[in-house]
């Protein structure tokens, strides 16, 4: 999937928020989600954002800095606040979203501490959202024409975007990741004839020309398809406490794999596995050791 077998080194781009949840908050942002998720598996990880002169601003620094992810490519807005989304959970744990809007991360500048970054990254990691404003936007496009490897971490969040937007997206992208509802709703944007989600799958890695794309299936876990094979995991059965993060960790468990040992069955079930024990714990980033991914994937070797 990724010819760069021993890289480890992912830059992410978005945002930088707080989840609000009805009694508490918890710092998140599927980049961050992500950024900090890849660090903790022992990846180089930078993430290009905004936050605000605020508290939450504050706080978000107070947070990364024991973290070991570099602050560097975090930018500090004087006139936007530091990014908030509302979560609500339904009874089974899944999760709705109102994110307020303009927040810091609407308005990431391209900066030379990016592009250093980006240019020196083996992998650039971004989403759908973080273009809904034209600042950001357009400093991703710049901050894509820079990199080697592209991952589309696709995250639909209505109605922050549009079929023209995604097009655009898929065609930069060397790698396209989304959940099976998402498959869907993009199959029929892209006019797909197709109903089964391998032919959907092969048909928007045509219609893209994307080699790699992953579809995540919540609790039945995962299909990636690359280099024209299907690897597939039907997930691990855990109580939910809630899915907010989960695919952000899922995708930093598939990534960590496959630019360490370029093994996509290995990559599939380490992330369906990562994914699952986030959606045991509250929150976006609970902490998991590799030695808990391990036993929990091998209970046998407890």
């Amino acid at each position: 999937m990724i010819n760069q077998p021993n890289t480890k080194s992912i830059v992410c781009f978005g945002e930088i928020l707080f989840d609000i949840f009805p009694i508490h908050k918890k710092i998140g942002g599927a980049p961050l989600n992500v950024s900090l998720r890849l660090k903790s598996l022992g990846i180089n990880t930078q993430i290009i954002s905004c936050i605000g002169n605020d508290s939450n601003g504050k706080e978000a620094l107070d947070y990364l800095t024991p973290t070991g992810i570099s602050t560097q490519t975090i930018q500090i807005n004087h006139t936007h606040p530091t990014g908030e989304v509302f979560v609500h959970l339904n009874e089974k744990g899944s999760a709705t979203y109102i994110i307020n809007y303009p927040a810091a991360w609407d308005k990431i500048k391209y900066t030379q501490e990016g592009e250093t970054a980006v240019i020196g990254a083996d992998v650039f990691v971004f989403g759908s959202l973080a273009c809904r404003d034209a600042i950001s936007h357009q400093s991703l496009l710049n901050y894509i024409a820079l990199s080697k490897f592209k991952v589309f971490d696709v995250n639909l969040r209505a109605p922050y975007y549009s079929k023209e937007l995604l097009e655009t997206l898929f065609m930069e992208a060397d790698c396209i990741k989304f959940n099976d509802e998402e498959l869907y709703e993009i199959s029929d944007l892209l006019d797909s004839p197709y109903h089964s989600l391998e032919q959907n799958i092969q048909f928007i890695a045509e219609k893209t020309n994307t080699n790699n794309i992953c579809v995540t299936k919540g609790s039945h876990g995962a299909v990636l398809f690359t280099n024209n094979q299907f690897y597939y995991n039907s997930g691990y059965q855990v109580a939910v406490a809630d899915t907010v993060g989960a695919g952000d960790s899922f995708l930093a468990g598939l990534l960590s794999v496959l630019i360490t040992e370029n093994n996509p069955q290995k990559a599939l079930n380490f992330a369906c596995a990562l994914g699952a024990l986030v959606a045991s714990h509250e929150g976006a980033n609970p902490k998991i050791t590799r030695k808990e991914i391990d036993e929990f994937m091998h209970p046998l070797l407890k």
